[in-house]
This record gives C-alpha cells, structure tokens and sequence, in this order.
C-alpha cells in the first residue's frame, strides 16, 4: 500500500505548447509499472484551454468545479459543470477548457499505451473556441 499525502507533489504549469491561457496540473496519481492509469486535477484560468490531441485509450474527465467547454473534431462546443463526466473514446481528436468568463477545474484520468497516454496536435484558435454562446449545445 502507498499513501500519498495531498501537497506532496508540487502542482505544475501546462505547458505552452500543449495549452492556450493558465493552466495548473496538479498530479493526483501515477503508480509505476505494469499499471498504466494516471490521473491529475487540471484547472483552466477563464478563456484557457487545451491543444486539440487524441488518447490511445481514452480519456475521462470529472468536472469539479466552474464551467468549462469540450469539443470533438467535426462536433459541437459542449457546456460542461461540475459533476459531468465526459468521455472521449480512444483516438477521438478533441479538446477542452474553461468557459471565457469562468475558470473550471477537472480531473483527467486516461492510461498509457507503449508508455504514451496523450498525442497533442495543433492549437485551438481563438477563432474555434470563441464561438458565441447561441453556438453551444447544452
């Protein structure tokens, strides 16, 4: 058994090529090999967000608090608040981050694959996620 104590891990910031705006990894859990979930609480400052990227096998994210949005390639910009829980299934180009006005926190918990648990591709615009709020699907 392992306990690991909250604050023993220094929180982390998302780095730029990864993430648009203030971002704020805290690493929740990581155990070593041959277990390959890792999860850690991600808080997004307003207007902040992730690249677009896909997960070899997925991806699940918890909610905990603000309001945030997602997004799937060729789908609507999602509304999401605390208590939802998203799923994007393996290889699902997506992205996701807080709303303009409001900061969002979520926990991100997806497994490796051959030691690689993310591939991060381009940037989301200001453009694609500025859209109106008439634009969002609740």
């Amino acid at each position: 058994m392992e306990i690991k104590r909250s604050g023993s891990e220094a929180s982390g910031k998302g780095p730029g090529d990864w993430f648009t705006g203030a971002v704020r990894i805290d690493p929740l859990f990581s155990p070593p090999d041959p277990a390959r979930v890792a999860g850690a609480l991600v808080t997004f400052e307003p207007g902040a967000r992730t690249a677009w990227h896909t997960h070899p096998l997925g991806q699940t994210l918890i909610v905990t608090a603000g309001c945030g949005r997602v997004q799937r390639e060729g789908g609507p910009i999602e509304e999401i608040r605390p208590g939802d829980v998203i799923w994007f299934p393996p290889g699902e180009k997506h992205w996701h981050g807080a709303a303009p006005t409001t900061a969002m926190s979520h926990i991100a918990i997806q497994e490796k694959l051959d030691g690689k648990a993310v591939d991060w591709m381009e940037k989301v615009s200001d453009e694609q996620y500025g859209r109106s709020p008439s634009q969002l699907k609740s």
